[in-house]
């Protein structure tokens, strides 16, 4: 299975880059592939009908496009930036939208994160994820939410409070078993 996994941030420090790559341990299995996007390697100019005329859709966004064709199964963790997606974050997808013929995601299932160093962990963008990745064309599995991430969370060892380590273990399992099942319709 090839896993794609990325943070909806931009910083070098992102917090969340760090929980979807802790996350995306659990899913490594023999023949699995695991990649880690970097939004910085898809800088491109803010969209606007103006830029998409005049230059077109940037090369970027059709590679961001591709690495999630390539991919069976997708990790997204979202930085919250005002109660909504980072501008990072909403650029890229706003120029992958544009390609003819495609939704963001393209039928793909997706587990969708988020957190912060706040006490309610960024729930706020991952209600708004949920609701709106489905019309984006991501089939949602699961979501969660880390609050107070410097609490709970350690490099190393990952979600490290029992009640959201047991949370997250019990939504890893339900995925494995939602995407196991539908590897069983496709053969």
């Amino acid at each position: 299975m090839n896993i794609l996994a990325f943070a909806g941030s931009n910083s070098t420090e992102s917090i969340n880059r760090k929980l979807v790559t802790s996350v995306s341990k659990y899913y490594k299995e023999a023949n699995d592939t695991i990649e880690v996007l970097d939004l910085n390697d898809f800088e491109m100019p803010i969209y606007s009908k103006e830029r998409e005329k005049e230059n077109g859709i940037p090369s970027l966004a059709y590679d961001f496009a591709n690495k999630i064709d390539q991919a069976d199964f997708i990790l997204i963790s979202l930085a919250e930036h005002n109660g909504n997606y980072s501008a990072a974050y909403k650029n890229i997808t706003d120029w992958v939208s544009r390609i003819p013929q495609r939704k963001i995601f393209n039928g793909k299932p997706v587990f969708i994160m988020a957190t912060s160093n706040g006490k309610k962990g960024a729930q706020t963008v991952l209600d708004i994820a949920v609701n709106r990745l489905p019309y984006d064309g991501a089939e949602v599995l699961e979501s969660f939410s880390l609050p107070e991430f410097q609490e709970n969370f350690e490099e190393g060892k990952g979600v490290t409070t029992i009640l959201y380590r047991s949370q997250l273990e019990a939504k890893v399992r339900k995925t494995k078993r939602l995407l196991a099942a539908k590897l069983n319709e496709n053969n």
